[in-house]
């Protein structure tokens, strides 16, 4: 009796670690399109990534390098301080999207060009995403908002 007890407890434990395996693995699956890592200009020079790789970039928009051209085509460059990576947008741009500001996009590195398929702004004076402002202060540039 107590032998067909304890098979059973031991089928059920392996019954629940198969499947706590298998939704762990579905989860997975399910999130790889989903995750964006994030890198800075100077990464991405550094170790170019693959043009399938779907990333986030971030730093400063260079002065000087937005162009608008035909439609709605934008082309920049983002800069941590020590390299510049350009990158091509086509779509509408936050409204507090400017030279010298903070952004993050969303997109691909294809042939020394970042495609973004999205561009998220800075939302006030004083945000910046932290993963720019750690980017920034490694550069040596990154300075911090003066208190008014």
């Amino acid at each position: 009796m107590k032998s067909l007890k304890k098979r059973r407890r031991i089928q059920v434990i392996l019954l629940a670690v198969v499947a706590l395996a298998l939704a762990t693995g579905l989860i997975g699956y399910a999130m790889r399109d989903g995750i964006n890592f994030f890198r800075a200009p100077s990464q991405i020079i550094a170790e170019p990534p693959q043009p399938s790789e779907v990333f986030r970039i971030g730093g400063l928009v260079e002065e000087g390098t937005l162009v608008r051209g035909e439609g709605e085509t934008v082309r920049f460059s983002v800069t941590d301080g020590g390299e510049s990576v350009p990158v091509v947008f086509t779509g509408v741009l936050p409204d507090l999207f400017a030279e010298n500001q903070g952004m993050i996009g969303t997109g691909s590195y294809v042939n020394g060009v970042f495609e973004a398929t999205e561009i998220l702004a800075k939302h006030d004076e004083t945000y910046m995403p932290k993963e720019v402002v750690d980017a920034l202060k490694e550069q040596g540039v990154y300075q911090e908002a003066e208190e008014s």
